[in-house]
């Protein structure tokens, strides 16, 4: 692992596989994965405050980025492989090959609004969410039109302060929910993380990209190591 403070050339280690990863939750439940699945990754993996890690050790060099960048990353091939949501894939729609679902940071995506709403009652209804593109195609499946409203947080303060009627966001444990006084009106779908994989890295690393993949499945299977 790096640790000169020098930021790694990225072309200096064509070797390595180049994992793209968000920060948070997801990061520190696939980090466990690898672990689990014999990756030698260090102690301080998680402290470091460094945004690429090179950890030859394990063969890997990670760019740790913001969920919604992750797939960015990896179709344009900066990164051979990523961590995503689910609810990002849908979103993005970028062009990556989904190969696993990795069964962590299990949440779902839901529409939500103030106890009081009335369906009937919206000729125009508006709809604040995050995510734009995955709430417009679900809407559409459903055969109603709607006016989305796109926010890049604090989605919740939408019904409240009257700008939306209803929200789309993604619900874990359903407390930011209840402590605005809102609450859920519809489930939408389950979300996990995935493992993705650039289509030119899947041809031009196939051999270690299909280890990487088949030693994770195995954990995520509970097959072995673990």
């Amino acid at each position: 692992m790096t640790d000169n403070g020098k930021i790694p050339n990225i072309e200096t280690n064509p070797e390595l596989i180049t994992v793209a990863m968000p920060k948070g939750r997801i990061f520190e439940e696939a980090v466990s994965l690898l672990r689990q699945a014999n990756y030698s990754l260090p102690p301080e993996f998680e402290d470091s405050r460094k945004l690429i890690i090179e950890v030859p050790e394990a063969g890997m060099r990670f760019i740790l980025a913001k969920p919604m960048d992750v797939p960015t990353y990896v179709e344009y091939g900066v990164a051979d492989v990523g961590v995503a949501g689910k609810d990002v894939l849908l979103e993005e729609k970028r062009d990556v090959y989904e190969v696993l679902d990795l069964k962590i940071s299990e949440c779902y995506m839901a529409v939500a609004g103030l106890p009081e709403y009335d369906p009937k009652a919206d000729i125009a209804p508006k709809i604040a969410t995050k995510y734009p593109n995955l709430a417009s195609d679900y809407f559409r499946e459903q055969g109603e039109q709607v006016e989305i409203i796109k926010l890049n947080g604090s989605i919740e303060l939408a019904p409240i302060i009257g700008l939306a009627d209803r929200i789309v966001d993604i619900v874990s444990t359903g407390r930011t929910l209840k402590e605005n006084g809102l609450v859920e009106l519809e489930t939408m779908m389950p979300i996990t993380s995935r493992f993705i994989v650039n289509p030119v890295s899947y041809r031009t690393k196939s051999a270690a990209i299909d280890d990487m993949a088949e030693r994770i499945a195995a954990v995520v299977e509970g097959d072995i190591f673990g």
